[in-house]
């Protein structure tokens, strides 16, 4: 960690500094330098004064210095996937402020948001701490280990200084989707607005540029991430993403249709309308579970719950097809021929797809899988998240032009997904092609729940491959020099599920920045598996048992 820089500065270089920034007398005094007696001092005059700084397109709206404390994340911080525990965090300055303020198409407030926390204990890297949902929403710039079971240490304790924002709207809904430059600021421009604005900020606080720019987030925010390397290249150095919505156009789509195949077999009510949640109930969704464990458990050498083999798991649904009535330990015909169109991914009549297919993972039991496909909603008012946000994403944001009338339950697979495909050239982060990325050292840390319900896990494992091909000229080994891969068994959307969710991502990218060593795996432990330890190995290879050891012990697997 560095001390705050600023007391050892001569009189003649702060005050070329400052101008060269553009701050006038009013945004930095003379006084202010002088009379301080304490770097920290020093550090909250200076912070005070960054709202003076003259930055084309920016409105600042506060910089003041904190102390030590303790901070809780807003309730929109879930949705970054980043641990909602309080963080505690030393002094720090907060800067918030508004790049490029408008008034859109529609008469609404519009610009970036940005939230930055520069600490006075620096290491001298920056990271930028991405959203989720349809972002909307300034979450608290900690830098959270954006997987909800992680109990490390978030980066802003770690002494980097973090920035977070909005994605170019002030709301967590989809109704931006009418104006055309808050559909590109959300889908990337926001990203290559605010990072030159922080690094400028920083800058001005430190005295000296930033030696590594970060990236991190899932979700959305694991989108944001991988379009930092896709598309910002020469600004950052290393990415960490989670669970990405990386072709989120596709994803949304795929939510329409796990909707349309569910609701075909879903019981009606008295009215006739069909009731989501109960087209699988909860007994249903355990039987599958437990199927999956039973055909796919022990092949990496011990039946723990976990599917690490999971490459090797080819598990069908069809054994449990009931050969009478309907009963507990085994599923209607209508309800396997569901999973296999849900599992197989949307097509059109053709047979061509539309969408990724999905693993077959312990995590279909889990509540995150159902609150995503299924809801709990016991009437015909769905409360699925597939429904709720993939609803209204889908007819104001992804469809060109927005249709606000028009629900999941319409989409036409012949017709409809060229309506998606405007959208889906600006969004999605499908790029493969990342020689520049690469050639200036940049590393990529990458890791998705296989039982995730929202993002297909072989989606991800595809656009892998692409890498490979594309970046690494087919060359694995040249390609792990640069990218690296997790998938977590059990693990749902950011955490949760029948997983080991807790790691440590950050740590594994710094570890490779800055060392040199390339993370073979990712140590791994979580409440689903009291006092169990395993490593979350480096794709292609998967942890094995070694047949004698603690199964409960780190070194008791080897990553083959």
């Amino acid at each position: 960690m560095s001390v705050f820089p600023f007391p050892s500065l001569t009189r003649k270089v702060r005050l070329v500094w400052c101008c060269s920034l553009g701050l006038g007398l009013a945004a930095l005094s003379q006084a202010a330098w002088a009379e301080a007696p304490k770097a920290a001092q020093s550090a909250a005059q200076i912070c005070t004064s960054l709202a003076g700084l003259q930055l084309a397109t920016v409105k600042f709206e506060k910089s003041e210095f904190w102390d030590a404390k303790q901070i809780k994340p807003d309730a929109f911080s879930g949705f970054t996937g980043a641990i909602p525990d309080t963080s505690a965090v030393g002094e720090h300055c907060l800067v918030r402020g508004i790049i490029g303020e408008r008034t859109g198409v529609d008469n609404k407030p519009y610009g970036t948001q940005f939230e930055l926390r520069l600490p006075v204990q620096w290491n001298n890297k920056f990271l930028f701490q991405g959203g989720g949902g349809v972002d909307g929403f300034v979450a608290p710039a900690l830098g959270g280990i954006p997987c909800r079971g992680s109990t490390a240490k978030p980066a802003l304790a770690r002494g980097y200084a973090v920035v977070s924002m909005d994605g170019g709207h002030p709301t967590p809904d989809p109704s931006f989707g009418s104006d055309q430059a808050a559909r590109i600021d959300f889908a990337y421009a926001s990203i290559g607005k605010v990072t030159p604005i922080a690094k400028q900020i920083i800058t001005a606080f430190y005295g000296k540029d930033a030696q590594k720019t970060l990236f991190m987030g899932c979700s959305n925010g694991g989108r944001e991430a991988m379009i930092a390397a896709q598309r910002y290249p020469t600004e950052f150095d290393g990415v960490v993403a989670g669970n990405p919505g990386f072709r989120l156009t596709k994803a949304n789509l795929a939510e329409a249709w796990d909707t349309q195949q569910f609701l075909r077999i879903a019981p009606k009510d008295a009215e006739g309308n069909p009731i989501l949640a109960q087209a699988f109930s909860q007994q249903d969704l355990d039987l599958v579970s437990k199927a999956v464990l039973n055909a796919c458990d022990a092949k990496d050498g011990i039946e723990d719950g976990l599917i690490n083999a999971w490459q090797q798991c080819s598990f069908k649904p069809d054994l449990l097809v009931c050969k009478g009535d309907k009963e507990e330990s085994c599923l209607t015909a209508e309800q396997v021929s569901t999973l296999h169109k849900v599992f197989d991914g949307p097509q059109n009549a053709a047979g061509n797809k539309l969408y990724s297919d999905w693993p077959y993972d312990a995590g279909i039991s889990a509540p995150n899988w159902r609150v995503w496909k299924l809801g709990n909603s016991q009437t015909a008012k769905s409360d699925a998240l597939n429904v709720l946000l993939g609803g209204g994403s889908l007819s104001l944001y992804f469809m060109t032009p927005p249709d606000p009338t028009f629900k999941p339950t319409d989409f036409d697979f012949e017709r409809d997904p060229a309506r998606l495909e405007e959208t889906g050239k600006l969004n999605d982060a499908t790029t493969t092609y990342l020689t520049t990325f690469v050639n200036r050292g940049g590393k990529l840390v990458l890791f998705q729940g296989l039982s995730d319900p929202v993002f297909s896990a072989n989606d991800l494992v595809s656009w892998y491959q692409g890498v490979v091909q594309a970046s690494a000229q087919g060359d694995v080994d040249k390609a792990r020099d640069f990218v690296r891969l997790f998938m977590v068994p059990g693990m749902t959307h950011c955490g949760d599920g029948p997983a080991l969710d807790n790691f440590d991502p950050l740590t594994a990218l710094e570890t490779w920045m800055e060392q040199g060593k390339a993370p073979d795996f990712l140590a791994a432990s979580g409440k689903a598996f009291p006092d169990k330890e395993q490593p979350i190995c480096a794709y292609p290879q998967q942890a094995m048992y070694d047949g004698k050891s603690d199964p409960k012990q780190l070194t008791s697997y080897q990553c083959r």
